[in-house]
């Protein structure tokens, strides 16, 4: 049965924090505020890993009151998504993302974002997909306040 999952997140941009996205380290004036390494994609595309295998979200497995896991990476994340879908039973597909931010320019890293989402995933890097557009500087993304990822995921589960 094939089964697809849905992920969406945001984080704030943060003033003293590198910024990574895709397990990338982006030059930027900012990075994003958050528990772990505040990776917006890597998280949106855990969730809907997550949610294609049917599980909580990410929040219930590294919950940010966990002081453990404090600057976790999230390619730590994406992996434990990965062992999860292992554990099931499940093959993942392909991933489909998408960020959402004025600034930085993120497309010039795409093919790195790939690179390390893929293999935190066990996937061809030709399976990540990872678009970037602007959100017309409406609302708090348009006003450069930050970044917001969303994600879909598709899995093979044996029946």
């Amino acid at each position: 049965m094939t089964r697809v999952g849905i992920g969406y997140d945001v984080h704030r941009f943060a003033k003293d924090r590198k910024l990574i996205l895709g397990g990338v380290e982006i030059p930027h004036t900012h990075g994003l505020m958050g528990h772990s390494d505040a990776d917006v994609l890597s998280h949106a595309i855990a969730d809907a890993v997550l949610g294609a295998l049917g599980l909580p979200d990410i929040g219930h497995y590294f919950p940010p009151s966990d002081e453990s896991i404090e600057g976790i990476s999230s390619l730590d994340i994406l992996a434990r998504c990965r062992d999860l879908a292992s554990e099931q039973g499940a093959l993942l597909l392909n991933i489909d993302s998408t960020l959402i931010a004025e600034a930085p320019r993120v497309l010039p890293h795409r093919d790195a974002m790939r690179e390390h989402i893929g293999r935190a995933l066990g996937l061809a890097p030709r399976l990540v997909g990872i678009k970037a557009t602007t959100n017309e500087s409406m609302g708090f993304v348009g006003r450069g306040e930050g970044i917001a990822a969303m994600a879909v995921a598709a899995v093979e589960i044996s029946t």
